[in-house]
């Protein structure tokens, strides 16, 4: 008679640390583009499994990683890593969510995937820019898909009435879905508006954005990640300064006497201040350098000849 047969013993790779190793080295492989909140294959990894198993990422710890993940986690696992590497969709579109300065956001196609470095500068209150946080009661955020940066306005400014605009309806579908959750709907108001078209002549005592940037070349060479982003959110024109000229003509005219204009422009600092060599760019250190967003006062943009415009150098291609 033959003995009965052992008991099959739970092998090292069915722990959650072994899954993320095997879903990190499939990304790798693949040669993904990143840059959607994620830097690289490992982060991309711990995001898509986390979503894929429910395991939220703040319980992410040493302990987790040692234990089992069912056959059926880990398939749908791998299956949420097949389709990042098949469809090049950025990872925050699979999941849902993005987050910036420590929030979460609901994002979709509609809008692109939050990761301004003007957040960072939001989180100390534009500490020195701003000399009286309390004293921001307006605020504005120009082209603010998701409305990330609004809800980060209404946060960090507690005592401000913020506007949110953007010309893209599915988009503001979105910001207030993002808005509801924050239970900012009283404080924080959507506009539909190209620019400050909508706007009147309401005044504000802080103006961000982070407008279209990038240049005609750049996006004709766009990888698939960034093509699902929509265009019209990304692309800035021939040299990428279309929205960018807009905002500095017209800000003034909606800036109280002491306000505050913040705008993101990638990492394009030599190019802005060749096509404006009057205006006195302030540009903050952020982890992106010190030639990614500029600050600039209102009495900055109505000095005499200080928006007068030089051609701008043609971009790379």
């Amino acid at each position: 008679m033959s003995a009965p047969p052992r008991p099959r013993r739970s092998p090292a790779s069915a722990n959650l640390a072994a899954l993320l190793a095997q879903a990190t080295r499939r990304l790798a492989r693949a040669r993904l583009v990143y840059g959607h909140g994620n830097i690289d294959a490992r982060e991309e990894a711990v995001i898509l499994v986390a979503h894929a198993i429910g395991l939220p990422l703040s319980k992410l710890d040493s302990a987790a990683l040692k234990k089992r993940v069912t056959e059926a986690d880990r398939r749908r696992a791998l299956a949420l890593v097949a389709t990042r590497i098949e469809k090049r969709v950025p990872a925050a579109y699979l999941t849902h969510e993005a987050w910036l300065q420590g929030l979460r956001f609901y994002v979709d196609e509609r809008v692109i995937v939050p990761r301004s470095f003007i957040a960072e500068l939001l989180s100390v209150q534009l500490e020195p820019w701003i000399d009286d946080p309390a004293g921001v009661s307006k605020a504005l955020d120009l082209c603010t898909g998701s409305a990330c940066l609004a809800i980060l306005l209404a946060k960090n400014f507690p005592l401000a009435r913020v506007d949110a605009v953007d010309l893209s309806p599915p988009a503001l579908e979105v910001a207030r879905r993002n808005v509801t959750r924050y239970r900012l709907g009283k404080r924080l108001r959507l506009v539909e508006s190209d620019l400050f078209a909508a706007l009147g002549k309401t005044r504000y005592n802080l103006i961000v954005s982070n407008p279209p940037y990038v240049t005609a070349a750049t996006m004709r060479r766009l990888p698939p990640e960034y093509r699902r982003e929509p265009a019209m959110a990304l692309a800035g024109g021939e040299d990428g300064f279309s929205l960018v000229d807009i905002i500095l003509a017209q800000a003034a005219r909606h800036l109280t006497v002491d306000g505050t204009l913040v705008v993101e422009i990638g990492h394009h600092r030599r190019r802005i201040e060749a096509c404006y060599p009057r205006l006195p760019f302030v540009w903050p250190e952020t982890s992106g350098g010190d030639d990614c967003v500029f600050v600039l006062r209102r009495a900055d943009l109505v000095a005499p000849g200080a928006l007068q415009r030089r051609p701008a150098r043609r971009p790379a291609t």
